[in-house]
């Protein structure tokens, strides 16, 4: 029996692809999955919520769809501005192929899909967008706040879903209480079990 989950950096499991279709953007478009990855099947709720109560995106800039797995966010948003760059950060390797993969076949050029350690470390982003992995741990997913949230832009935003019965309240309140005092959180919407969460920069 395989221990793979969708936060292993390199899926054991044999690939095996799938072909659904999901709207993004407004339209439907046939993408590639793959087990061993976050949500195979369809888009999840969670980024469902996200999609449709995060505002739309600064028109350029550095992004970064945090736990991107097969991309719905990261495409979303490279569709939706092609003049910005898109960093889709994940550790499972398998799923940052399949967002190259859903990338190409969409046309899309302004997605690099990479490993955490491959965004450099100069860069600061105009927007964050993310369904973090909830099931890493607390101290991981912290680990994972304190480090990408700091490196927003100032007066920039971002934008978080996570599940109620998951702690999104009592994320909420970590992220209040230990990001700088120039860091803001807010509950933005609230939805099928689900609370957006807006993290401005001052």
């Amino acid at each position: 029996m395989s221990s793979d989950h969708y936060f292993s950096p390199a899926p054991g499991t044999a690939l095996k692809t799938r072909q659904i279709t999901v709207q993004l953007h407004g339209q439907d478009h046939e993408l590639t999955t793959a087990n061993s990855v976050f949500s195979p099947a369809h888009i999840d709720t969670g980024t469902e919520v996200l999609l449709k109560y995060a505002p739309e995106p600064p028109l350029t800039g550095h992004f970064l769809d945090l736990g991107c797995g097969w991309g719905p966010i990261a495409l979303h948003l490279a569709m939706a501005c092609p003049e910005a760059t898109i960093w889709a950060v994940d550790v499972n390797e398998r799923a940052l192929d399949l967002v190259r993969t859903n990338a190409a076949s969409l046309g899309l050029t302004n997605i690099k899909a990479v490993l955490a350690a491959d965004v450099p470390a100069d860069i600061a982003f105009r927007t964050i967008w993310s369904n973090p992995p909830i099931r890493v741990g607390k101290d991981e997913l912290h680990g994972l706040m304190q480090t990408w949230l700091l490196r927003l832009e100032p007066e920039a935003d971002a934008w978080l879903v996570v599940q109620r019965n998951l702690g999104s309240d009592s994320l909420q309140r970590w992220l209040a209480a230990e990001l700088p005092a120039n860091f803001e959180t807010t509950r933005e919407a609230i939805s099928k079990g689900f609370r957006v969460l807006a993290v401005h920069r001052n």
